[in-house]
């Protein structure tokens, strides 16, 4: 079991960064976790954070890689929906690591 600290309150998670209570997000943590991560969250990550959260809040899944691109699409326009823009935001997996600082647990049929 693993922790992250944001403003004074130690937040639990698992071994891999996932938090262990959804209810503990918020914009401030996942700050937090990209900053550890040595990465500034801008207006496209935060557009790829809402729409894993708002996708997972009417499923209870995270969307595959090839829906997350479509979604983007529609709201960043078709040169943003492409998985080459995803890493660029992303890096270590664009749902992978966008779940994690989205507060959401790790997608099933990730390794």
């Amino acid at each position: 079991m693993m922790s992250v600290v944001v403003d004074g309150k130690i937040l639990e998670t698992d071994d891999e960064g996932y938090l262990e209570s959804l209810e503990d997000w918020s914009p401030r943590v996942a700050e937090v976790m990209a900053t550890v991560e040595d990465n500034e969250l801008g207006e496209e990550h935060w557009v790829v954070l809402n729409i894993l959260r708002d996708h997972y809040a009417e499923y209870e899944m995270a969307p595959a890689v090839r829906l997350l691109t479509k979604l983007v699409g529609k709201q960043l326009g078709k040169d943003k929906a492409n998985t080459r823009f995803l890493y660029q935001l992303f890096p270590f997996g664009p749902v992978r690591q966008g779940c994690r600082l989205a507060g959401l647990p790790k997608p099933t049929g990730c390794v």
